[in-house]
């Protein structure tokens, strides 16, 4: 069973992720950090992650999202994430990953 949807859309030069379900250790995980590379590689500069129907996050996923930041950032492009749930936003605070990523 899938953990993960993702589905990709354009407004102008920035490309929205919109993701929906669970990053965690697997196959959710991987598919992310695959899917912003092949958008890195296809010239993607600036990326927004919406995290409104993301349900959970485990550290596998953090570092995932971690990965997916450094490949963009290392393209010359930018990964932002918008729309966290308040799980997500509270976890994001406690592991200090929210003085990392833009809001």
């Amino acid at each position: 069973m899938k953990t993960l949807n993702i589905t990709t859309r354009t407004s102008g030069d920035v490309t929205i992720v919109d993701l929906d379900g669970r990053i965690r250790i697997g196959e959710g995980s991987t598919d992310l950090h695959e899917h912003v590379r092949v958008l890195s590689g296809q010239g993607a500069k600036m990326v927004l992650l919406n995290m409104e129907k993301v349900s959970h996050i485990d550290s596998s996923g953090l570092g995932e999202l971690v990965s997916a930041y450094t490949t963009l950032q290392n393209a010359g492009g930018e990964l932002k994430l918008f729309s966290l749930s308040d799980r997500v936003h509270e976890l994001m605070t406690m592991t200090k990953l929210l003085t990392v990523f833009d809001l």
